[in-house]
């Protein structure tokens, strides 16, 4: 763990407040009345012994909504009258404990009318399925074509076709979802506070739902336990809870989701079916893939679009093919509904196209490296979207983790231990990665992030952000900028505390777009008051060619010609200036065409190696990861130890997504809503030690240099598993998690 970390001794005393830690003189219980069913009408809702349970205070139904439930298709705070998954609200209960609450949340009796379900993203759109929405079960559909894929399949020496699988898993943050809402007697601002990764998002939600001007509403921000790309929709309908019974009852109110409530109505991972076909010459050679996915979105669209749009353009992978047909469909069902999980769509492809290669490679009694090399991206080429490709640091990424792992000198060693043993085989496994950076083609017009600085007198930095602390050191992050660019001692830098009603947005704090975007934007900021302070350092210096560092500015060609950048500083406001200044990142125009998919996808990608040593147990079925190794280029490490600590947490649950979690659905019912039954990795489940190596490789574009890595980290762990269990034990798992049943038992999907 870093040592600049500031949040970390309020969070390991205990000291941090929480949303659940919040208590306030009058303040309410909410609780969730939730279907039992995953497709009917509400036909009646009778509330009355619910009523009669001493402490509850009122029940609330869709009609007791100032404004609205929900946008098109978006969950609803409370459903009218149709539900489509099992664990949509219906009702909500206000009692003055939560013990009251659950009570008589068990007492309320809804009459459905039950219309039929699909639970099947395969037969969604076939003319007899059950609509989920009116318009249509497509949520939607993005295409990535370029080249005559059936011409070339003509003329290649070897055809593959293999279709894998990839599960539904959930967030498991420690804390589940929580907030408290309540009415400021002052301003009359309703005040939510809550843990959220896109503060500005759930501000645009209450609003609606209560009635009122966005400027009505202010979200604090809450400490965070955790997000993986959670905390954001599911937060939403917390919030809009509990701002809605507060606004009505004129009393502070708190939703705190127990973890089986959490896992019944929390966001998951999308799950995938993808069917491959591969084209490839004797050489190894691609030359024309057409894929086709599709995507399980659940009851309701959320973030499902530019989720579908990632898989169209990522699903090749890291490799050069010159003719590609892929269709990406995502389509609604009467399951729990889909959205962002640490990787927004990467992690699914990444799997298949990694083990595609595996096939490929054993398909031409190929080394499996060798087949990557030849096909990889490299500087100068064009991709499968037909962008031409600049920074690409694939094959230095390579180099680090051959170096590191000693690929040929571990296969030697792996070789030997197999020889000499029968019960366990060791394996390994390698895995490439690119991944686009922040929202790209789909995204375009709304990725952009603010940030502010202000210098004061003393020489301190004050920096306001909304970006959110999730975990992965964002305003860390925010302080390292200040201080590399402007030369500020770290303890001089205080970032605010994120409160909508205060500060400018920086866009959701997702995508792995919190560095290059939040980052970007206060760099900018900082550049801004920097050339202000250049030119009252000249008057001193006579130069401006200058260096920013130690609390000092220097002249770059003559160390011995300083000056302290505190009395730089004074000259500014001496001279009545302000040293204040509002940054502002976006990304840049695409040149994309959104019709075939092809063109410039995004402004600028990330690349990774791993690898993976097992042992499977031939008897259990059980995986030991052994060892691991992960490189990642970050362009710029603005914090070493943070990077590594990031890589490391994307590697632990990468290993859950290869080989245990799987939320356990059967006609839309969730069977495994606690964490008995949905496994997690433990301390035990983990290498003693994950290699986490970080390049820095500086970017044309991100603050500094520095480039994303919250998502990357996790995205290419389970294929270099997945792929490593085959060179152990010759098992090729083509459906995830690689689970005791499916290694013994060969349960995977093959062709």
């Amino acid at each position: 763990m870093s040592n600049n970390r500031r949040d970390v001794l309020a969070k390991v005393t205990g000291k941090a407040i929480y949303a659940n830690d919040i208590q306030m003189p009058g303040m309410v219980f909410c609780k969730v009345v939730r279907s039992t069913i995953a497709s009917g009408r509400i036909r009646s809702i009778d509330t009355a012994r619910a009523e009669q349970v001493p402490g509850v205070l009122r029940v609330f139904t869709a009609k007791d909504i100032p404004g609205i439930p929900n946008q098109p298709c978006d969950r609803p705070v409370i459903c009218g009258d149709r539900v489509r998954y099992i664990g949509d609200a219906v009702a909500l209960i206000a009692a003055e404990t939560r013990e009251q609450a659950e009570e008589a949340a068990a007492l309320v009796q809804v009459e459905y009318e039950e219309l039929p379900a699909n639970f099947d993203p395969l037969r969604a759109l076939d003319e007899d399925a059950p609509l989920i929405h009116e318009g249509g079960n497509t949520i939607c559909r993005w295409k990535t074509q370029r080249g005559d894929v059936e011409e070339a399949f003509q003329h290649c020496d070897h055809i593959l076709e293999r279709d894998y699988v990839t599960s539904r898993v959930q967030h498991v943050c420690i804390e589940t979802e929580a907030a408290v809402a309540y009415t400021d007697p002052v301003t009359n601002e309703v005040i939510v506070r809550c843990p959220v990764n896109s503060p500005f998002v759930i501000r645009k939600t209450v609003a609606e739902t209560l009635g009122v001007p966005y400027t009505q509403v202010r979200v604090i921000l809450a400490t965070i336990g955790a997000s993986f790309g959670g905390k954001n929709y599911d937060i939403a309908m917390a919030s809009s809870r509990a701002a809605l019974v507060s606004t009505l009852l004129g009393r502070p109110c708190k939703v705190w989701l127990t973890r089986e409530e959490s896992i019944m109505e929390g966001t998951k991972r999308h799950p995938i079916h993808a069917h491959y076909k591969v084209g490839f010459n004797d050489d190894g050679k691609l030359q024309a893939m057409q894929v086709r996915l599709v995507l399980d979105g659940g009851a309701y669209k959320s973030k499902t679009f530019p989720v579908t749009t990632r898989m169209a353009i990522e699903a090749a992978g890291p490799y050069i093919v010159p003719n590609i047909d892929t269709i990406s469909t995502s389509v609604y069902t009467n399951n729990v509904y889909s959205d962002a999980l640490r990787g927004f769509g990467s992690p699914q492809v990444d799997f298949c196209s990694e083990s595609l290669m595996d096939e490929i490679a054993k398909e031409l009694h190929m080394d499996p490296v060798e087949l990557r090399k030849k096909n990889m991206l490299y500087e100068g080429c064009t991709s499968t979207t037909g962008q031409h490709m600049t920074n690409v640091t694939l094959d230095q990424c390579y180099e680090a983790l051959d170096k590191a792992a000693q690929i040929q000198e571990r296969r030697a060693r792996i070789a030997a231990y197999n020889a000499s043993h029968t019960g366990t085989k060791k394996g390994l496994g390698i895995a490439f990665l690119h991944r686009g950076e922040s929202f790209g083609a789909a995204g375009q017009g709304i990725d952009t992030a603010s940030g502010m600085i202000a210098l004061q007198p003393d020489g301190s930095v004050t920096v306001a952000s909304s970006i959110a602390e999730v975990g992965q050191g964002g305003p860390n992050m925010l302080v390292s900028v200040v201080h590399e660019t402007l030369g500020v001692a770290r303890e001089k830098i205080h970032v605010t505390p994120v409160d909508t009603g205060y500060l400018t947005d920086a866009g959701p704090t997702v995508a792995t777009r919190g560095t290059v975007f939040s980052g970007g934007a206060v760099w900018k900021a900082c550049l801004s008051v920097r050339e202000k302070l250049t030119g009252y350092a000249e008057k001193r210096l006579g130069t401006r060619d200058v260096v920013f560092a130690e609390e000092k500015i220097t002249d770059a060609k003559n160390p011995a010609n300083s000056v302290a950048l505190l009395e730089v500083i004074g000259d500014a406001f001496n001279n009545s200036d302000h040293l204040n200044s509002l940054g502002y990142f976006a990304a840049p125009p695409f040149n994309y065409d959104r019709s075939t998919g092809v063109g410039d996808a995004y402004w600028s990608w990330v690349y990774g190696a791993a690898a993976a040593e097992v042992t499977v147990d031939l008897k259990t079925g059980a995986v030991s990861v052994d060892d691991y190794f992960a490189v990642h280029d970050v362009g710029h490490a603005l914090d070493m130890e943070e990077v590594k600590g990031q890589i490391r947490g994307g590697v632990a649950m990468g290993i859950g997504y290869a080989l245990t979690e799987e939320v356990d659905l059967k006609e839309g019912r969730i069977r495994n809503l606690n964490l008995e039954n949905y496994i997690v990795p433990t301390a035990l489940d983990v290498p003693d030690q994950i290699h986490a190596i970080a390049l820095e490789i500086p970017s044309e574009i991100g603050p500094l240099g520095a480039k994303g890595l919250g998502e990357p980290a996790t995205c290419n762990v389970a294929p270099a598993i997945i792929n490593a269990i085959d060179d152990a034990c010759g098992k090729r798992i083509r459906e995830l998690p690689a689970n005791l049943e499916r290694i013994v038992l060969g349960h995977s999907m093959s062709k």
